[in-house]
């Protein structure tokens, strides 16, 4: 005859612990996730590489298609209307003399030529050019922008005008004595032109020209006797 356990030795047994559930479509989802991001990753990351392996492969059958060359913008011509220089005479006798001060007034004409070498059209950004004297700013000349053809050369001109420009100290004595004792008065134009190549519509990046000349004026004739852009000068 069995004997059967009582309801306090049942009571008393511990109980056995659940059986493990596993979540096998859980783990699975998450697994497949993962893979499913990683491929898009991969994927973004080839798109990009081949994306920029061919606009480098573009530019470079464009570069050795075109084989752009550096513009050049020259200063061609300076017309004078007039230059003056006046010494500052304000002060009285017997009074001390103030710093040394002269007036400068100008007014000029430049023509520059802009020659475009490349198969391909050029588009020059405005640009502001500087008249110095001694390095001392007097004016600016102002150059438009503009697109120019494929092989083609034009003619860009500016104007520069100053009213009574005040030239302190040893530069007012040394410009005094140029204009009326050397009759030479010597400017530097100077700036840079941007210009950049266009291509199919792609746009190159900015091109810089520069300019960098010395003009000098006879305040008695009123004209232009040099010019010199760059490293050949020109006796007008």
């Amino acid at each position: 005859m069995t004997n059967q356990p009582s309801a306090g030795e049942l009571l008393r047994q511990p109980h056995a612990p659940p059986p493990p559930q596993h979540h096998h479509y859980l783990a699975g989802s998450s697994s497949s996730s993962t893979a499913s991001l990683k491929g898009c990753c991969c994927c973004l990351f080839l798109l990009l590489i081949f994306l920029s392996l061919l606009a480098i492969a573009v530019a470079l059958v464009i570069i050795l298609a075109v084989r752009p060359r550096k513009p050049v913008f020259d200063l061609q011509r300076v017309g004078v209307e007039y230059l003056l220089v006046a010494p500052d005479q304000t002060a009285s006798a017997g009074e001390t003399a103030p710093a040394p001060a002269a007036y400068l007034s100008l007014n000029i004409t430049l023509l520059f030529t802009a020659e475009n070498p490349n198969k391909v059209g050029i588009k020059y950004e405005a640009a502001d050019l500087y008249v110095l004297y001694h390095g001392v700013p007097l004016g600016i000349a102002a150059v438009p922008g503009f697109e120019q053809p494929a092989h083609s050369t034009r003619l860009v001109d500016s104007r520069v005008s100053v009213s009574r420009f005040n030239v302190l100290q040893a530069d007012a004595l040394e410009l005094v004595r140029d204009a009326t004792v050397n009759d030479r008065v010597e400017l530097r134009i100077t700036g840079d032109v941007g210009a950049k190549i266009r291509v199919l519509g792609f746009t190159s990046p900015r091109v810089q020209v520069s300019v960098d000349c010395v003009i000098v004026i006879s305040p008695r004739k009123q004209s232009l006797t040099y010019k010199q852009c760059g490293v050949d000068g020109l006796n007008v």
